[in-house]
C-alpha cells in the first residue's frame, strides 16, 4: 500500500497582510460563483438566441474556473486557505436577466480586482500584482462580450 501525500506547505518569500489574503478569498468565491453560474446558465438555454449564447458562457465559465485555479495557488502560495464556497449564484429566469446580472458580476469582479491590484502594489506584492493585472484584463473582456449581448437581446 503506497504510503499517503500530504501536501506540504512552502513559506512564502513575502508577507503580505491579511486583508489582502481576505480580498483574494473574495476573488476566489466570486469566481467559483460565476463558474457555477455560467454553466449553468449554458446548459438552461436553448433557441436562437440561446443557442448564440451558449458557447460564449461555457467558455467564460471555462475561463473563470481557471482563474479562481490561479487565485487559489497563489492564495495557498501566501500562507492562507482558499475558500470552497461560491458567493451566491444568481441563475435568471430569462436569458436577458442572466447577462444582465452576469455584467453586473463582472463589473463587481472589476472593481475587486483593481483594488487588490493596488493592495497588492503598496504591500510590494509584484506577483499577486500581475496575476490580477491578467485576470483584470479578461474580466473586462467579459464585461464587454456580456454587456455587447445586451444590446442583442
Amino acid at each position: 500500500m503506497a504510503a499517503k501525500k500530504t501536501p506540504v506547505k512552502t513559506t512564502a518569500v513575502i508577507k503580505v497582510s491579511p486583508q489582502l489574503l481576505d480580498q483574494l478569498n473574495q476573488a476566489i468565491a466570486r469566481e467559483l460563483q460565476v463558474v457555477v453560474q455560467y454553466m449553468w446558465q449554458h446548459v438552461q438555454w436553448s433557441g436562437v438566441k440561446g443557442f448564440a449564447v451558449q458557447g460564449k458562457l461555457q467558455s467564460i465559465a471555462i475561463e473563470e474556473m481557471k482563474h479562481a485555479e490561479a487565485i487559489a495557488e497563489r492564495l495557498y502560495y501566501l500562507g492562507g486557505t482558499p475558500t470552497t464556497k461560491p458567493s451566491p449564484i444568481f441563475v435568471g429566469s430569462t436569458l436577458k436577466e442572466m447577462i444582465e446580472q452576469d455584467a453586473k458580476d463582472e463589473e463587481n469582479a472589476i472593481k475587486l480586482y483593481k483594488q487588490i491590484v493596488e493592495k497588492a502594489r503598496k504591500e510590494g506584492d509584484e506577483t499577486t500584482n500581475r496575476l490580477f493585472r491578467e485576470i483584470l484584463q479578461q474580466e473586462e473582456d467579459h464585461h464587454d462580450t456580456f454587456t455587447t449581448l445586451l444590446e442583442e437581446i
